[in-house]
């Protein structure tokens, strides 16, 4: 199934991103090793997309799967940008808290998408991948808005002090 360096860097930064991904999404936020992780997920990703398109350049074997990877470079880009820039952007927390973690889904359903390409006859092909997309979206979408409240907490307004006034 690997047929040249190329493919086996893409296979091994694709399995890579999914371990960091899955520790990164499940795991507690906004600690040094969440960042650390997350930012070991952000260069494993760019292996991984930049992998597909020279896949494509070198074997023309682009197909659909692989244009998903200019989404996903979308979306790893437009979830780090808030964090590089969080004292210019408000409610920076929820734009990355939400793309990407999404960015992690649309990895899984690459994944099993990857999978059933390889493993799954032609004739079921379309039916079991459409599936297989649908389940892993769902369930992600469900852990997201789950956990969204936990992570992204809400600005407390801060309580003026009063000012102790001698008499």
């Amino acid at each position: 199934m690997i047929h040249s360096t190329t493919g086996l860097v893409h296979i091994c930064s694709a399995l890579l991103a999914m371990l960091f991904g899955a520790v990164v999404l499940l795991g507690k936020k906004g600690t040094i090793t969440h960042k650390r992780i997350g930012y070991g997920y952000v260069g494993a990703m760019g292996v991984l997309n930049l992998t597909a398109f020279l896949i494509y350049d070198l074997f023309g074997h682009f197909g659909p799967f692989h244009g998903a990877a200019l989404v996903s470079s979308g979306s790893i880009l437009v979830g780090m940008v808030p964090v590089l820039f969080r004292n210019r952007i408000d409610n920076w927390l929820s734009y990355h808290y939400h793309f990407m973690s999404w960015s992690v889904v649309g990895l899984y359903a690459a994944f099993w998408s990857e999978t059933l390409t390889r493993t799954v006859p032609m004739q079921a092909f379309w039916p079991v991948v459409v599936l297989a997309t649908l389940a892993t979206t769902a369930a992600g979408g469900w852990l997201i808005r789950k956990h969204r409240n936990r992570f992204i907490q809400p600005a407390k307004p801060t309580r003026m002090k009063r000012a102790s006034h001698p008499v």
